[in-house]
């Protein structure tokens, strides 16, 4: 008789704490710390969705149009017909705009040949500043967004597991003012905080992810402007096309 009437108590027990294990049942006991945290995870994940997507769009874009330009501006004999073209581009290309730095360099110095400027500064030397420069200021342009994907892929899981630990603390102190310590009490509570743990890993892992692949493919893209800015170099201090040389 008594194996039989702990039976259903506890069967009782597992139905109760499968059902304190929810979304909804820990969205009924949030305090105020827990909604912070909440809604902290939930701006980091919209954040990182945004700066995937743009990176992801802008680097389709980039990859469609970047030979495109630097074959078009090679393969233009009339050197002020390449440069026209390189003004058309969008803002958001690197190549036309490195491009167009080291002509307006080379013009710049030419105007001033013969002053000052030419006097400290040979137009190799002046062209190679402003290609330094414009390198530097497209490769800036194309980490936009990756130290948000940094920041959200190192702090989500410990932002979620702070919302598991005060969670656990609430339940605890729920469990004591009950008087009910049984595993049936207790599991349901914790598994139910263990929830914020699980949604910053679920924050964390895709940020983390992208954040490698972008930096992977900034890095290809900077491998391409170096080399183009270098043969942008020759071009604008010897006057002699990479074309020609080949």
């Amino acid at each position: 008789m008594l194996q039989e009437s702990t039976i259903p108590v506890t069967g009782g027990n597992k139905a109760e704490a499968l059902t304190q294990m929810g979304f909804a049942n820990l969205v009924q006991h949030m305090t105020l710390v827990n909604w912070i945290v909440f809604i902290a995870l939930i701006v980091m994940s919209v954040l990182s969705i945004y700066w995937i997507v743009y990176n992801f769009i802008k680097h389709i874009r980039l990859k469609s149009r970047s030979d495109r330009v630097v074959n078009t501006f090679w393969e233009t004999p009339n050197a002020q017909d390449a440069i026209r073209f390189m003004e058309e581009q969008p803002a958001s290309e690197p190549f036309s705009k490195v491009a167009l730095d080291a002509a307006q360099a080379a013009a710049h110095h030419q105007r001033h040949d013969g002053g000052r400027l030419a006097e400290s500064m040979s137009r190799s030397e002046f062209v190679d500043r402003a290609l330094r420069q414009a390198v530097t200021r497209e490769s800036m342009k194309l980490e936009e967004g990756l130290t948000v994907l940094a920041t959200v892929g190192a702090t989500a899981p410990f932002v979620g597991l702070l919302g598991t630990v005060w969670g656990i603390y609430n339940a605890l102190i729920r469990i004591g003012a009950s008087g009910q310590a049984d595993i049936g009490s207790v599991a349901g509570p914790v598994g139910e905080a263990l929830i914020m743990t699980a949604i910053g890993l679920g924050v964390a892992i895709p940020a983390v992810l992208s954040y490698n692949f972008f930096v992977r493919l900034n890095r290809g893209v900077n491998a391409k402007l170096d080399t183009f800015a270098h043969d942008l170099h020759d071009f604008f201090a010897t006057g002699a096309r990479v074309g020609d040389s080949r």
